[in-house]
């Protein structure tokens, strides 16, 4: 089963777009290999009360659209999916200029036991002239270690309300430990932020980053049934069950070739993926092998895989149990 990218072909970056008759969306103009056409910030609300979801990256000309978009608004709260560097920083200056309070699950997760000696590059920001292509594997973006909520919400609790609008967490973890959508109950929508995207898959960076627990996820939106789901990058979703559906069956797809290619006797994680990538551009080998080691991990808690030595990593040798 494939999965049925869309596209988002105008991204309109700088001005604040109505999208649905309770949402706004403001695009920033970073495209790049990490984040398609750019980061959409999404401003929910209808009268003065409004909640800004996802702010986005440091950036002058995102701020000032945010700065013209909210003119004669409150902001009533300011939710962020999770951590990475295309979503939260604007956080920190919003919270400032407005007064509102940040809201997440927390703040991202450092695992200090985590052992593995090929971690992924800082991603290359220098390089950020054109956007991505649908269906292509997105290389994990940085770490926001400054970020840390003024409020956290757990699965189920109203992340933010005002007058004709109800937003709801769900934790969706997965791509990120501390990664949560939110839903717009009287849309019928819900904020899915890396977690699900239009344009592409997401790549599960361990330790953070977890296999077991997006599958998990992924069944979770699914059943939820929502009308739309909007990603923080891309366009929206609006056939989400067999979106969705796609999705999970890409990644038992893959779960399985990984599997069958320890069982042949290809034991390290590059050449699983020269192996199972044969259609994807070598740039993207590096990105392809940390999901590679995601379902490396959940598959040796399987008990289906073994590994020599303590730790997990690209450079590992992989064996079957």
């Amino acid at each position: 089963m494939s999965i049925p990218f869309v596209r988002l072909d105008d991204p309109q970056y700088g001005v604040a777009v109505q999208v649905s008759p309770l949402v706004r969306r403001v695009v920033a103009d970073n495209p790049s290999k990490f984040t398609y056409h750019g980061t959409g910030t999404y401003i929910v609300g209808t009268r003065t009360d409004v909640v800004v979801i996802d702010p986005g990256p440091v950036s002058p000309s995102h701020q000032e659209a945010l700065t013209v978009a909210l003119r004669g608004h409150t902001v009533r709260a300011i939710l962020v999916t999770h951590c990475h560097s295309d979503h939260s920083p604007l956080a920190a200056w919003l919270r400032e200029t407005t007064g509102a309070p940040t809201v997440a699950h927390g703040p991202h997760r450092i695992d200090p036991d985590w052992v593995d000696d090929d971690e992924p590059d800082e991603p290359d920001t220098s390089d950020v002239s054109a956007a991505g292509e649908p269906g292509e594997v997105k290389v994990e973006e940085a770490v926001d270690l400054a970020f840390t909520p003024d409020e956290r919400v757990a699965d189920g609790d109203i992340a933010a309300e005002g007058p004709g609008w109800t937003l709801r967490a769900v934790h969706t973890p997965g791509h990120t430990s501390n990664h949560m959508a939110y839903a717009l109950e009287q849309e019928h929508s819900l904020f899915t932020g890396d977690h699900i995207m239009g344009w592409s898959t997401t790549v599960i960076t361990p330790p953070d980053g977890d296999m077991r627990a997006y599958f998990a996820s992924l069944r979770k939106v699914r059943d939820r049934a929502d009308d739309v789901l909007w990603p923080t990058h891309g366009a929206p979703v609006t056939r989400t069950v067999p979106f969705v559906d796609a999705f999970i069956q890409h990644r038992l797809d893959r779960e399985a070739g990984v599997l069958a290619a320890v069982r042949a006797g290809t034991d390290m994680v590059p050449d699983m993926v020269r192996r199972l990538y044969v259609d994807v551009d070598e740039k993207l080998h590096k990105a392809a092998g940390r999901s590679v080691l995601a379902h490396l991990v959940k598959l040796t808690d399987d008990g289906l895989v073994t590994h020599d030595g303590p730790h997990h990593g690209v450079k590992v040798a992989y064996r079957p149990a």
